[in-house]
This record gives structure tokens, C-alpha cells and sequence, in this order.
């Protein structure tokens, strides 16, 4: 249903261009912000646009890292936006689908741990329903983790 395609001096203006609802832009990162991170961790970042055929649709970011920290080796779902025209098509189940696929697919890991910020129940919900559950312990700011096991 969608692709991960990666950011390239093609697609990186379009990119720019993607935006959430505005009662959705307090729990998301702009794309901007996001490729800025991606620039400075360079090594993990990956940075992805989100297509549904030929039509950019959205914007994913995974932070990959194959340190064994004592927890295990794992990934960070760091961004998921799904633009405002796009959404409440199935896109951005369909992209976290596809992330966790591209993960197990490519690199030796553990898990994935993603975070969700307080009131953002759309996102706690999807991440619920493709495996994710609450770990570890909520931060001062309200944001919880979850994380998905990509072993067994």
C-alpha cells in the first residue's frame, strides 16, 4: 500500500512541503526539524518519504543503532506524519507496517521503541494495535514509551 523511499534532492523540496493537521502539529516534529536531526545524527538516522504509489504522502524517520547498551539492540521510530490531505486513508498504519518490516528485514535488532506525548491517543492506539506496549516508565513531560520485540 506504501513505499519508504529514501529523501533526495528530487523529492527533499516536496518533502518540505508536508504538514499535519494543525491540532496534530504539538505531537510531531516538522519535516524540517526532523531532516535537521537527521543531518546531525547522521550515523543512525534514517529519513524517509512516505508514497502511496506515485504520491508522497508522509514522512518517517527511524534512528537505528546496532549498540548493545544492556537492554539490547534496537531501533526508534523518531517521526511518523502522515500529511493532513492524506490521513484517515490507512497511510500511516501502512508506513509503521513498512518500518518495522524495512527493520526486521535489514539490520540484527532487538526491538523498536517509539515514544507517544500525552493526549496523542491516535498514536498510542495504532502503536497498540500493531504490537507495541508501554515500557518503562513515563518521563516528567508526560511521554510514555512503548516499545515492539522483534525477536520471537
Amino acid at each position: 500500500m506504501v513505499e519508504l523511499r529514501a529523501i533526495t534532492e528530487e523529492n527533499f523540496d516536496e518533502c518540505l512541503e508536508l504538514e499535519v493537521r494543525g491540532d496534530q502539529e504539538g505531537f510531531v516534529d516538522s519535516v524540517a526539524h526532523s531532516l535537521a536531526l537527521a543531518w546531525l545524527h547522521w550515523e543512525n538516522s534514517r529519513p524517509f518519504a512516505v508514497y502511496a504509489g506515485d504520491e508522497m504522502v508522509g514522512f518517517l524517520m527511524l534512528n537505528v543503532s546496532d549498540r548493545d547498551d544492556g537492554a539490547g539492540k534496537g531501533c526508534e521510530l523518531w517521526q511518523l506524519a502522515i500529511d493532513a490531505r492524506h490521513q484517515r486513508k490507512g497511510y500511516g498504519r501502512a508506513a509503521a507496517k513498512a518500518a518495522i518490516e524495512l527493520v526486521r528485514s535489514a539490520y540484527d535488532l532487538d526491538e523498536i521503541v517509539t515514544s507517544v506525548l500525552p493526549g496523542n491517543d491516535a498514536a498510542e492506539r495504532l502503536y497498540e494495535s500493531l504490537g507495541f506496549a508501554r515500557a518503562g516508565e513515563v518521563e516528567d513531560d508526560g511521554e510514555a514509551w512503548m516499545a515492539l520485540s522483534l525477536r520471537g
